[in-house]
């Protein structure tokens, strides 16, 4: 039986000692003010792993929430 995921699960990177959080919080068709909000809170209930694309252009949206998380 698989192990279950939690916000702490992680998954390893091929040919690299690095790992990332398996669980992301996405990001796509997230407008603006909404993008910014709903990351911040998704950042201050545990997760590290915002999965966001050039295509979405929310960039600087999900930039300026990580930024004020501190």
């Amino acid at each position: 039986m698989p192990a279950k995921l939690s916000l702490t699960s992680t998954l390893s990177l091929p040919n690299v000692s690095y790992t990332i959080p398996r669980l992301g919080f996405g990001v796509y068709q997230s407008p603006g003010d909404t993008c910014v909000k709903s990351c911040l809170t998704a950042l201050r209930v545990g997760y590290r792993h915002i999965d966001t694309a050039q295509y979405y252009a929310n960039e600087s949206q999900v930039g300026k929430a990580i930024a004020d998380s501190k």
